[in-house]
Formats: C-alpha cells, sequence, structure tokens
C-alpha cells in the first residue's frame, strides 16, 4: 500500500488510517503504516485477520523509515482501561487480585494510581514507558523488579482464537514472556500485595533514583541486554564509543548503552550506530531492541 492508496474501512467500527509511526515511538522515527485502533475483542480479531504487528508505548523499538507492509494495532477504549477493584472470589487479606487491565493502559499510570492505593508488586517497574500489554509480552522490568512479579492471569489473543493463562503456564524469565510473537496480550488481572503509599513511594523512588544516570532526550531504552552479567553499558563505554554519532542520532554520553535521537534522526542513522557497537565490542550482545522490520541480523544477536 501507497499512501496515495485508500485505507480499508473496518466492518466492526474500528478507526483505520495511514499514519507516522514515528509518533508512537520513544525514540520518533519511523515511517508510515496502515494502523487499526480497535476497541473490542471483535474489532481486534478483524485487525488480526491480515498480517499485523502490535504496537503499545513504543520503547524497545526501532521501525525503519520505510514503513511497515503489515497493519498496526493499537488497543483502544475499554482495552486500554483499568478495572482495579479487587476481585471478592479471588483476593485473600495478604493478596490482591484485581479485574481486568487493558493491555493499552499506559504503565506509568498505572504504577501511579497502585502507589495512591499502596499495592505493592510492581513499583519496581516504574519509569518504564509502555504500556501493560508490551511490557507483559516482554516482561519489562529493572533491577528491582518485573511485570511478572505482579500478574495473576493474562489473557491473550491469537489468530485462532483467545485464551487465559497464569504465569505458571509459560516458560517466562528475564526480558521474556514466552508469549510468541503474532499473540497480543489484550488484559491482565494483577497480583499485588497490600502496603501501604508511603512504603510504595519509597519502594519506587529507590528504583528510579538508580535510573537518574539515563539520558533524558528520546531513545528507545537499553540497546543491548548485559551479556552474562556484565554491563553492556560499560562494555561499550570501554569500546570508546560514548558520544559517537551518526547523522542525528547518537550513543548518550551519560550512558553508553542508550542511543539518543538529537532531533531528525533516521532508522538508518540509529542501526549505523548498532552496527558500530557490534563491530567494536569484542563481547556477542543481545539486542533489547525489537526492529520493524527485522533486518541486518541483529535480532539474532
Amino acid at each position: 500500500m501507497t499512501a496515495s492508496e485508500p485505507v480499508p474501512i473496518s466492518r466492526t467500527g474500528a478507526r483505520v488510517e495511514r499514519l507516522p509511526l514515528a509518533r508512537y515511538t520513544t525514540l520518533g522515527v519511523g515511517g508510515e503504516a496502515e494502523v487499526w485502533f480497535v476497541s473490542t475483542h471483535e474489532q481486534l480479531a478483524e485487525a488480526m485477520s491480515q498480517p499485523y504487528r502490535i504496537l503499545g508505548g513504543g520503547s524497545n523499538l526501532v521501525i525503519a523509515d520505510e514503513g511497515l507492509r503489515e497493519r498496526v494495532i493499537r488497543l483502544t477504549g475499554p482495552l486500554a482501561e483499568a478495572d482495579l477493584e479487587p476481585d471478592p472470589a479471588l483476593s485473600t487479606p495478604d493478596q490482591i487480585i484485581t479485574g481486568w487491565v487493558g493491555g493499552g493502559v499506559p504503565l506509568p499510570g498505572l504504577i501511579r494510581k497502585l502507589q495512591k492505593l499502596g499495592w505493592s508488586n510492581l513499583e519496581g517497574t516504574v519509569g518504564i514507558p509502555a504500556q501493560v500489554g508490551g511490557a507483559v509480552w516482554m516482561n519489562a522490568g529493572t533491577r528491582y523488579g518485573e511485570m511478572f512479579d505482579g500478574l495473576h492471569t493474562l489473557e491473550i489473543v491469537t489468530p485462532e482464537g483467545t485464551r487465559q493463562v497464569t504465569p505458571d503456564d509459560l516458560k517466562w524469565g528475564y526480558r521474556d514472556s514466552g508469549i510468541p510473537r503474532n499473540h497480543i496480550v489484550s488484559r491482565v488481572r494483577l497480583k499485588l500485595r497490600p502496603s501501604t503509599p508511603d512504603a510504595v513511594l519509597d519502594a519506587m523512588n529507590f528504583a528510579d533514583n538508580a535510573r537518574k544516570g539515563q539520558p533524558k532526550m528520546k531513545t528507545p531504552g537499553c540497546a543491548f541486554k548485559n551479556p552474562g552479567g556484565v554491563s553492556a553499558g560499560k562494555l561499550i563505554d570501554e569500546a570508546g564509543l560514548k558520544g559517537l554519532r551518526a547523522g542525528n542520532a547518537m550513543i548518550a554520553p551519560e550512558h553508553a548503552n542508550f542511543i539518543v535521537n538529537l532531533g531528525g534522526a533516521t532508522s538508518a542513522d540509529v542501526h549505523a550506530l548498532l552496527d558500530a557497537i557490534r563491530s567494536r565490542v569484542p563481547v556477542p550482545m543481545e539486542l533489547e531492541y525489537e526492529l520493524w522490520p527485522e533486518q541486518h541480523g541483529l535480532e539474532q544477536a
């Protein structure tokens, strides 16, 4: 599809537009695609009837300047709302099980609401600019906690239908939920521990203070996973790459495992820096980013 071609009309009432994807990523790069804004399971099923990708908060993501051939799905409406009322059939005095939280709910706002309620288990994910579905799919987190610390039930939509699973049903681990790539986390129920707003806030501040050295400019987040417990940022720094530029992208002087957009950067600029890191750092490192479409073989690093 080209920019001049009309977008399809959804039979289920989903909003469909052809849009630049740069506006939906924390890096701020990416070409155009057909974007489906879905608010019901019926609309989601229709959107998944053709090749698709699901786009949440847009962190940990580098989208090609040429855009995508596949349609891009965004969760809205009820699929971006949170029912935080404790489920009386599942909750106990020591454990809170919430109602359904949509995959399109922004994670930072959810964490703030949980803090005000004094509910613990997810404060270690503070500062992650993601939506719930994407954060669950990659088991996003920090050294102080991850998404699977606070999950009770996951609703997963596949091309074959919808199913509910628990964390015990999945082979999840570090930055990995075990959920296949073509499956969408549409909703989750949270498993939380009663605490106090002050105690949760203290834990959030502690986790957030550890991130103070990270750059504040547009960035996808950490570029590489730490190999074997060694800091990827330290390895990149020791290779003398801090501050290296390609076009309007730069390896951040504050933290070498971050690539930042100085303004007007392209996906090609970012890939040039990723290639430079791979060629100069002697230790094999696995890429943290999603690359759309996959290219350069980096996704297999």
